[in-house]
């Protein structure tokens, strides 16, 4: 396994972690920000995932890691079957009939005049968003290759495994193609899954450490409803986990025995956005906010936590040292509330203007190469700011870093956000005095750099 530049920053951990979010075929970004890791020999042990976060970490952990990247491409060109048009040449165009196709004859004059055209950006950007809104009418058509198709008699009934717009069983097959259940169920890597049990509305989590996983198991955590059916294991039906929460961060967090865990929260929904200004766009934006899972308030509630386990440290100090001698469950309090380590780094996909209300479905390859891209982009960015891997210091215990403000935030600085703005403040996340101490003691923004932290995305 190739050694990795970041390995004296990461050792102290025990557990690295690589957390997906559902997002349809917006997963790709997940790949790339995969790629990203594996090419600086970050290579986590332990994938927790919910839809195609669950998917992808199928390939993840079923593969050894020297062929993780290549099996993560064969996994998402299988699933993504290039953009057809309804044109009697579309037989004639390239396999990539995206960004190539739109922009042939522009790209032509200039290699030949060595000049940039005027309004090449908007004219790619119209023709990109066409391009998509087919891409998408043909997922709802025809299905996609290794996934789903229609189902015959939509939307069937019964059951609740046979009622739904199409039928999955498609994916079983692909996942046994791409990922080895025995090395899943090694124990290699932890894999955890989120979905919803239809009959209790009940949260629950398939995780290797407890139980074998199958194809199903990973197949329930991505079956949304009304578009996939639920999927039966042991009698019980199971809906995608976006239903009651799209990403398993707060799992990964809370599970004992608490140990020190570098986190990589990967996020394809973004809560903040513009307002929208048409129906498409409100759906959009509709979209955002459910499946967003207020990624930023989780981190948030547990820096709270650590403040309050921090003031019951100091309080613990301020008791006379003869007080203390005399009973050993001051000492063993302020172990156990000490716990694990954790550093959450956070990166979430930026919507692009050409994408629509049906970005979630929108299997081209063109898109899914661009999806892939930016992962591996935002993910080398992350790590050209190697600092924010280091281990928290002791007494700090828990830390985020957000590639989007470049800056790192400590229990320490939001405590001082909630002293100014009032803990309803911190809530909506930093407020303008932590950004602060954020940008002047905390931040790990190289020096030179003109880029401002602004306020992170939830």
């Amino acid at each position: 396994m190739k050694q990795s530049q970041f390995d004296s920053r990461i050792k102290d951990y025990s557990r690295i972690a690589l957390v997906l979010q559902g997002g349809g075929a917006l997963g790709s970004y997940q790949a790339g920000v995969y790629e990203g890791l594996a090419s600086a020999g970050i290579h986590p042990n332990w994938v927790a995932g919910i839809s195609i976060g669950a998917l992808n970490s199928a390939i993840i952990a079923g593969n050894p890691p020297e062929r993780r990247v290549e099996r993560l491409h064969e996994f998402w060109d299988t699933i993504c079957k290039p953009v057809m048009l309804p044109l009697p040449w579309a037989p004639m165009l390239p396999s990539n009939a995206g960004r190539d196709w739109s922009v042939r004859s522009w790209s032509v004059f200039e290699e030949f005049s060595g000049e940039t055209l005027p309004g090449i950006e908007v004219y790619e950007s119209v023709t990109q968003t066409i391009m998509g809104s087919m891409a998408a009418a043909s997922a709802v058509m025809q299905g996609q290759s290794g996934f789903f198709h229609p189902r015959v008699m939509a939307p069937g009934g019964g059951s609740p495994d046979q009622t739904s717009f199409y039928d999955t069983t498609p994916m079983l097959e692909t996942l046994e193609r791409f990922a080895d259940f025995d090395r899943i169920n090694s124990g290699e890597t932890r894999v955890s899954l989120g979905a919803t049990n239809v009959a209790t509305g009940n949260f629950v989590y398939f995780d290797n450490a407890h139980m074998k996983l199958t194809p199903k198991h990973f197949l329930a955590s991505g079956s949304l409803p009304p578009g996939f059916p639920a999927t039966e294991i042991d009698g019980q039906y199971y809906w995608d986990g976006g239903c009651v929460s799209n990403t398993p961060l707060d799992y990964v967090l809370s599970q004992t025995p608490r140990r020190d865990t570098l986190v990589f929260q990967v996020d394809l929904w973004s809560a903040q956005g513009d307002l929208p200004r048409d129906i498409f766009q409100v759906q959009e934006r509709l979209k955002d906010i459910q499946y967003s899972s207020r990624t930023r308030a989780v981190t948030n509630t547990i820096h709270m936590v650590q403040q309050m386990r921090k003031a019951l440290i100091d309080t613990v100090a301020r008791i006379p040292k003869e007080v203390k001698e005399k009973d050993p469950w001051f000492d063993e309090m302020v172990r156990h509330m000490m716990g694990a380590r954790f550093n959450v780094i956070h990166l979430i996909y930026r919507n692009k203007s050409s994408e629509g209300h049906y970005k979630d479905y929108q299997f081209s390859n063109e898109t899914m190469q661009m999806h892939w891209q930016t992962g591996l982009k935002d993910m080398q960015e992350t790590l050209s700011f190697p600092e924010c891997l280091d281990i928290p210091a002791e007494g700090e215990n828990f830390v985020t870093f957000d590639i989007h403000t470049h800056s790192r935030m400590s229990s320490q600085t939001m405590r001082s956000s909630s002293m100014e703005f009032g803990v309803s403040d911190v809530s909506r996340g930093p407020g303008k005095a932590a950004r602060k101490q954020v940008a002047g003691s905390k931040s790990v923004k190289p020096s030179g750099s003109r880029r401002q932290p602004r306020q992170g995305r939830a």
